[in-house]
């Protein structure tokens, strides 16, 4: 684009791509900017001589992005993105005074142990606050981190959510990362478990097992290292998210590998006790990941400088205790 170009572009033509981009149908990207569907066509036509590229082809159901328009869709989010840093600068962030309301992606096991701290800070210090907690798990079956937690990364990018809390430390250079704390994982039973008075490998072994898994596919990490021992598990039982588990726990004879903070944090309530592992199972760190463009906006570069303050204190580690 040269400097006459430029001179003539309208800054609220790139809302309209990010809105079209967003939503794939003219008439729901009009409602949403309270616009007329020929102002949305007209708009829709600038954008596509700025650009030289047709940028949306109509289908039956709406429109579709041509291969440039997908190729612009990152960088014309960054330009917005910086753009609204910048307007957003004028009023400071104060959140003693604000009523903004952030979305935190993790797995219920993390945000089980992250959530009671902060809501009990920014009851203290940001009592106006508000924070939406959204599910979310690595892809199963994927060879590497970045590939199970692609999605993830591409919902922070799309601005679905403001921060993820995972088990994810090879971000890609775009991302901000900042590390709340670290965890492993213990063997979880109900107390009074015979598991506690022979807590050996073989054992182990020929006790029934409890997989969190929110597909249902029963191989995972500990398959992985009790395959390279030659020795195998029955999994009894699937179920889809760790809250679940403890409470499954509480009723059976089944055993778990669970975080160690989550156990050690909401176990008691279901008589869960922990024993450490007759295996080496992961130990991890997990942090915070977000796109470095989303810290120049205040009110997030805020949150993940309390998460940080919060961290999850240390915790001793399990003894043979069930």
């Amino acid at each position: 684009m040269n400097k006459t170009d430029l001179s003539r572009a309208d800054l609220n033509l790139l809302v309209l791509f990010e809105i079209l981009m967003e939503e794939r149908h003219a008439g729901r990207s009009a409602e949403r900017l309270n616009l007329s569907p020929s102002a949305v066509s007209h708009g829709l036509g600038r954008l596509r001589k700025l650009l030289a590229d047709p940028l949306f082809l109509r289908t039956p159901k709406g429109v579709v992005p041509t291969a440039r328009a997908s190729e612009l869709a990152a960088p014309v989010a960054e330009i917005l993105t910086r753009i609204r840093g910048v307007v957003s600068s004028s009023a400071p962030f104060d959140p003693a005074r604000s009523t903004r309301r952030f979305v935190i992606g993790a797995p219920d096991g993390t945000s089980a142990v992250f959530l009671p701290p902060l809501l009990e800070a920014l009851r203290k210090t940001a009592p106006g606050i508000d924070i939406g907690i959204r599910q979310i798990l690595p892809t199963q079956g994927q060879p590497t981190p970045d590939l199970a937690w692609k999605e993830a990364l591409a919902d922070l990018e799309a601005r679905d959510m403001d921060i993820a809390v995972i088990p994810f430390d090879d971000v890609p250079v775009r991302f901000h990362k900042q590390t709340l704390y670290e965890e492993e994982f213990v063997i979880a039973a109900r107390a009074g478990h015979r598991f506690g008075k022979a807590p050996s490998l073989r054992n182990y072994c020929e006790m029934q097992h409890l997989v969190v898994s929110h597909t249902g596919d029963a191989y995972g990490f500990v398959d992985v290292e009790l395959a390279r021992q030659g020795l195998s598990r029955r999994v009894a039982l699937t179920v889809p998210n760790f809250i679940f588990a403890l409470g499954v726990l509480a009723e059976t004879d089944l055993v778990s590998a669970l975080p160690r903070r989550f156990v050690e944090m909401h176990g008691p309530r279901f008589g869960i006790v922990a024993a450490k592992a007759p295996i080496a199972l992961p130990h991890f760190a997990i942090n915070a990941i977000l796109p470095k463009i989303a810290m120049m906006d205040a009110g997030v570069a805020w949150l993940v400088t309390e998460l940080e303050q919060i961290k999850a204190p240390r915790t001793r580690k399990p003894k043979h205790s069930i």
